[in-house]
């Protein structure tokens, strides 16, 4: 069992996810949580992992690092999502078994199931058919994580969860357009297009595709939740089980930001998975619901948009 007093190394904790799940931790008493930069340890770099995890000996370890975009980042850069986030994860995977780690939380995606999987999508769907051509460099590394964390739990009893949750926004998003995900994206274009006297807004795609969101405050109690319960299966959905249309998400977002000119959906851009559900009822089942609603949480991103635009991440 952690306790509150425990050792515990947030990797990423700088980013969306990683500073959601420091937000989580830290408001419910937990006293000694740990983070580096990327400049102070490259996780890239297997001895460096090494060494920092030996020395410091953590509790427990919540893997929040990552290389993350959207459809152009993916399809721009396979490579380095690919070996990147297989690298990072590897070898921080590989450390925290070798030094006895009590407690890994893998974080991934929903991308890692198939583009035509049946919906909702369920937990045992993983590589039962073809994934998304658009994202499956980053897919296929968090697959391979997610694996690892079964493999150690299978042969060697560790107490190591995979947490896949669904579509995340919010504060510390990434809200650059080369790079960003649907959401935030809508955030930046929609609030640049009403400072510019309300002109048009182009998105990509049809507008049909069907998408599911959880605020990422909704991810950290997850993650808090997975550290304090001896979970009895490797592998988690994390989200509401509610999806809209993207053209319904813009209809949201849209009067949120105080837009009032056109939205031109540019057809000739790729729309991506057509739907993408999570069946959540394994977790609900054990416990944890996500309890923001989509338009609490967009209003909440805008406002946190709006306060930090100075210093807003680039690719």
């Amino acid at each position: 069992m952690i306790k509150k007093s425990d050792k515990i190394y947030i990797a990423g904790h700088r980013g969306m996810v990683g500073s959601a799940c420091w937000r989580a931790l830290e408001a419910e008493g937990y006293t000694n949580l740990i983070g580096k930069t990327s400049k102070e340890l490259d996780l890239r770099d297997q001895k460096a992992v090494e060494e920092f995890i030996s020395t410091e000996k953590p509790a427990a370890i919540i893997d929040a690092a990552a290389k993350v975009g959207g459809i152009l980042a993916n399809d721009t850069y396979p490579y380095e999502f690919l070996m990147d986030n297989m690298l990072i994860q590897n070898n921080l995977i590989r450390s925290s078994h070798e030094n006895n780690v009590t407690k890994f939380i893998f974080l991934g995606s929903s991308c890692i199931y198939p583009k035509f999987a049946p919906q909702p999508l369920k937990e045992e769907y993983l590589l039962t058919d073809s994934l998304e051509p658009t994202n499956e460099w980053y897919a296929i590394a968090k697959i391979s994580g997610v694996k690892l964390i079964e493999a150690l739990r299978k042969e060697y009893g560790r107490d190591y969860v995979s947490l896949m949750p669904t579509n995340l926004y919010g504060p510390n998003d990434n809200f650059d357009l080369k790079s960003s995900h649907v959401l935030p994206a809508m955030i930046r274009k929609f609030h640049e297009a009403k400072m510019n006297g309300n002109a048009p807004v182009e998105l990509w795609g049809t507008g049909s595709p069907m998408r599911e969101f959880l605020h990422v405050d909704d991810l950290g109690q997850a993650v808090l939740f997975a550290l304090e319960k001896n979970l009895d299966e490797y592998l988690y959905n994390v989200g509401t089980g509610v999806d809209l249309t993207i053209k319904e998400l813009a209809e949201l977002i849209q009067p949120t930001v105080g837009h009032h000119g056109e939205i031109v959906w540019d057809r000739t851009k790729p729309d991506g998975t057509p739907r993408k559900l999570m069946d959540v009822g394994k977790l609900n089942s054990r416990g944890w619901n996500s309890k923001i609603a989509l338009e609490d949480g967009i209003s909440d991103t805008y406002s946190w948009f709006l306060d930090n635009q100075s210093s807003l991440r680039e690719l």
